[in-house]
């Protein structure tokens, strides 16, 4: 089975506040570094009343800060809504206070709606610059020139691996002829994903950071003792989904029985397509599942997120998961 890694939203709880989710974010994480999970990455959102992590690079430090061997880092940073250089400094700060367990990756998306951006002193057009300022991100981290006059400290010198990612097809080109790794956001966008793992291995260019193509897919991932089980907790992924989708996002909820008899055929159908990448069962359903998935994208990594309402039961599907992937 390939490597699996975690993604986390840092939900917040219906009922809850941020301090529990973020407590419950490096409780998941030490779990998932003793189940030997790879990397724990957090999303940059704004605005959004269920996700804690707004403040990314402060909750990848108080992480990385509680755990010893995972890799932790961003997936991803919204590099629009941030001068390049001051991601630098903020992750050149996070590599230096923890050596080789950094990752940054970059997305072009806003991660906000048009009023949220406008707080963020931020516009849609900021995101056709996104290639260069990748470029210039990476270029922060070499090593200071004798003559350069503004640098990034600290930064400079650091090795911070940097990840494209994606839901379409513009970062499988970009993360392809950067030489990058790329992720692709199949757990919520999965339309394009098979086109886009095609064209970023067709297209990569090998680079300082990457001889080879390596792909991470985005996978939900809710596992229990039971398939019905299983099922019940996903239908609080799947109220905020619909939630999200009329334009009035929530904080995750408990799980509804029989939710999906709630929802109008539209709401259903949209469900069906945009958390097509998911794997939802006991053990031995997660554990064909993962299998099937990886034999027909052919992926080099899984970044498995699983949004459950119950923090044991979560932390559950987590050490299920990780013990389904080794009998895959």
């Amino acid at each position: 089975m390939v490597p699996l890694s975690v993604l986390d939203l840092s939900p917040i709880l219906e009922g809850g506040d941020a301090g529990g989710a973020l407590r419950n974010t490096l409780d998941l994480a030490r779990h998932a570094e003793r189940l030997g999970y790879g990397r724990y990455w957090l999303a940059e959102h704004h605005s959004m009343p269920g996700v804690a992590s707004a403040a990314t690079s402060v909750v990848i430090a108080h992480v990385a800060a509680g755990t010893s061997t995972i890799r932790v880092g961003a997936g991803g940073i919204m590099l629009p809504n941030h001068a390049p250089l001051v991601i630098a400094e903020q992750f050149g700060t996070l590599a230096a206070l923890h050596p080789g367990r950094i990752d940054l990756g970059l997305g072009r998306a806003p991660g906000s709606d048009a009023l949220t951006l406008r707080a963020l002193r931020r516009t849609y057009e900021a995101a056709e610059t996104f290639p260069d300022d990748v470029v210039e991100l990476m270029s922060w981290f070499r090593p200071r020139t004798p003559d350069q006059q503004v640098f990034a400290v600290p930064g400079a010198g650091l090795e911070v691996p940097i990840w494209i990612l994606g839901s379409s097809l513009f970062g499988a080109q970009l993360a392809a002829a950067l030489g990058l790794p790329y992720a692709f956001a199949s757990h919520f966008a999965p339309a394009a994903m098979m086109d886009a793992i095609r064209i970023y291995r067709a297209q990569f260019r090998p680079s300082a950071q990457l001889q080879r193509p390596h792909v991470m897919l985005g996978v939900n991932v809710i596992a229990a003792e039971s398939d019905d089980e299983a099922r019940l907790l996903m239908t609080s992924l799947q109220q905020a989904f619909v939630a999200l989708r009329r334009g009035r996002p929530i904080q995750l909820p408990p799980p509804v029985p029989d939710f999906e008899r709630r929802m109008s055929a539209g709401e259903r159908a949209m469900l069906d397509q945009a958390l097509s990448c998911a794997v939802i069962g006991s053990p031995e359903t997660v554990r064909r599942g993962l299998a099937a998935f990886v034999e027909r994208t052919g992926a080099d990594e899984l970044m498995v997120t699983s949004q459950i309402y119950d923090h044991a039961a979560r932390l559950r599907s987590f050490e299920i998961t990780a013990r389904a992937a080794e009998g895959a």
